[in-house]
This record gives C-alpha cells, structure tokens and sequence, in this order.
C-alpha cells in the first residue's frame, strides 16, 4: 500500500519532476531497472547520479570511487549513494512543485559549478554538507533503514 501512495504522489504532486525522469528514464531504456522501496532505479554509465520525482539514475561507476577505495568498497559507496538519491525522492515527495527550484537547481548548482568545486576541493569541504544533500541524506537513512553517504569528502 505504502509504494502505491508513493507512485500516486509522485505522479501528481511531484508530476513536474517524475515527467522529466520518465523522459530521461525512456531514453535509457536498455540499461539495468529495478524498484527500490517503491522508485524505479536506472543503472547508467554516467559518473554522477540523479534523482528526478521517483526515477533515480545511478551511476556504476562513481568518479569519487578511487579517491575512497582504501576506506570502502565499490559496493558500499554504490548502495550508500543509492540511500543518498532514494533520499532526494523523498524530498520530492514532501516538496512536490517546488522540488526542482529549491532541491534540483541549487543541488546542480552546488555540485556541477567550477569555482564550488574548487572551493570544497582546496577545503576539503563534503559535497553532503550542503543542505539539500544532508537532508537527502537524512530521509534515505530514515526511511530505508540504511547508511547514507553521511559527510563523506569526494572531492
């Protein structure tokens, strides 16, 4: 019952976004799917990950892998991103409209702009200290149950 009130919310209030993740989700439609508490889950080649209304593309192959590998595993780092991205779906559901200008925006902001990069780069700052990070981490820990990539510096 609980997935079914998931889909139903994402596809009327989160529609905006979860049409989006149907278009890119479309476009890759030979990669690797599965369901994920509820969200459709796309294994793609990019190096980042995205979460868009109840899609999520995840990359298999993080481009932070080797700066990490001596700490974790390939597999813990995949399914702890996976928690992190299952969390921004969450907060797609709570924010519905006004997910995309107040999580997606200043979420690529925050990850995809140079002189940030650099920024967190030379200070050792964690992509996850960023509000809509932390909280996307906070809700996929609350609500799977699993670890998140909680402060970790991948940078």
């Amino acid at each position: 019952m609980r997935k079914i009130i998931y889909i139903l919310i994402q596809f009327t209030w989160g529609f905006l976004q979860t049409l989006f993740g149907l278009v890119v989700f479309l476009t890759h439609v030979k990669d690797k799917h599965y369901f994920y508490h509820g969200a459709i889950i796309t294994e793609w080649s990019g190096k980042s990950s995205v979460s868009l209304g109840m899609f999520v593309f995840i990359t298999k192959e993080p481009f932070f892998y080797e700066k990490l590998k001596d700490e974790y595993s390939a597999d813990e780092l995949w399914k702890r991103l996976l928690v992190h991205e299952y969390g921004h779906t969450i907060q797609s559901l709570i924010l519905g409209p006004l997910y995309l200008p107040f999580i997606g925006i200043p979420s690529t902001i925050w990850g995809f702009s140079p002189s940030l990069n650099g920024r967190r780069k030379i200070k050792q700052i964690s992509y996850f200290s960023f509000f809509t990070e932390k909280w996307a981490n906070h809700l996929g820990e609350k609500f799977t149950q699993e670890k998140s990539m909680e402060n970790l510096v991948i940078d």
